[in-house]
């Protein structure tokens, strides 16, 4: 009986692989536990398919993510803080720069991949690291003024 393997397998095969097993092997262990299916043709064009798709979309988000990545890079994300006799009241968050991404440039990030460094409690221009996704990093420039 030849499957195709659905998940990695020990000492079979690889995800994706089509291999030649004992039946009962085949349909009581690996198709029962959801590790193969039944190659047929029809399975194997659906799973070819479905990894032609899922590569379109990898190329896709990662057109999108460098696309992000020339925006924040070249325009300033601008936040207002209170100023206080000493720098400004409180620090900005993580979750201040992530609002003022949003709000200036329409770009949604999440506040878990800003890696700020240290607090900012002074105004001035900050440059910070975020995480796009598949090993992207953008440099935001980070600008607080006092209000």
């Amino acid at each position: 009986m030849k499957v195709l393997l659905v998940k990695d397998v020990k000492s079979l095969g690889k995800k994706g692989e089509i291999k030649e097993v004992k039946d009962g092997y085949g349909q009581n262990f690996l198709i029962a536990k959801g590790m193969a299916k039944l190659a047929t043709p029809q399975v194997v064009a659906d799973w070819k398919a479905d990894q032609e798709r899922m590569a379109q979309e990898l190329a896709d988000e990662i057109a999108r993510f460098t696309k992000e990545k020339a925006i924040l890079e070249e325009k300033n994300v601008l936040i207002a803080k209170k100023l206080a006799p000493v720098g400004i009241q409180g620090s900005v968050k993580k979750e201040d720069i992530a609002h003022a991404v949003e709000a200036s440039l329409n770009i949604v990030l999440d506040k878990k991949n800003i890696e700020l460094k240290k607090a900012i409690k002074n105004i001035g221009q900050f440059p910070i690291d975020v995480k796009l996704g598949h090993g992207i990093h953008a440099l935001v420039t980070v600008e607080v003024v006092g209000e």
